[in-house]
């Protein structure tokens, strides 16, 4: 019995390895591999460790983490969803000696094979009006929009943060210093 079962599965084998090698034509041998989809490049950003500031309902917080690429190719994000909250993508940065955050021109561009970092103090999805209070241990959901038309959700829990004492660029918002992510 076991001799016939070792017969069979050799005969299985043969007959595998022959279908394998036919059934195309010379033209498909020629023809080019499909290039890597859109879709795959998304699928190869994600984001490790997402958190959102807990805060009150009508007050800007902030979402954080880190983006992380695994193509050959650079990646831009353009804009960020949430039902929270409308969103702005932000950055930190020096104005007339003091630290302020601003929406980030042009969107954040994560390298290839690297990451870039959303943090307190630095880059950062900003919510700007959430609907109601988010709450420690909270689950919001977050759309990120890339430059070549794809989307990347992610989920982020609510964490307590006191923040960083940043401050918005005068010219486009009144000054944080309670509601800094």
């Amino acid at each position: 019995m076991r001799t016939n079962v070792l017969r069979a599965a050799a005969a299985l084998a043969v007959a595998t390895l022959g279908l394998a090698g036919c059934g195309g034509t010379s033209s498909d041998a020629a023809a080019p591999a499909p290039a890597p989809s859109a879709t795959a490049a998304a699928s190869a950003l994600t984001i490790k460790d997402p958190w959102v500031k807990a805060g009150p309902a009508g007050e800007m917080t902030a979402a954080f983490g880190t983006l992380v690429n695994d193509t050959d190719a650079d990646i831009t994000i353009t804009s960020a969803e949430s039902p929270a909250s409308p969103l702005e993508l932000h950055e930190m940065t020096m104005k007339d000696g003091k630290m302020v955050m601003q929406p980030k021109e042009g969107g954040f561009v994560v390298k290839a094979k690297g990451d870039h970092e959303l943090a307190p103090g630095g880059d950062h999805l900003m919510l700007m009006k959430p609907a109601k209070a988010i709450e420690p241990g909270d689950e919001l959901t977050f759309t990120l929009k890339l430059a070549d038309g794809n989307t990347v959700p992610f989920t982020a829990i609510a964490k307590p943060f006191a923040g960083a004492g940043e401050s918005y660029d005068p010219g486009h918002m009144a000054p944080m210093e309670s509601a800094a992510p």
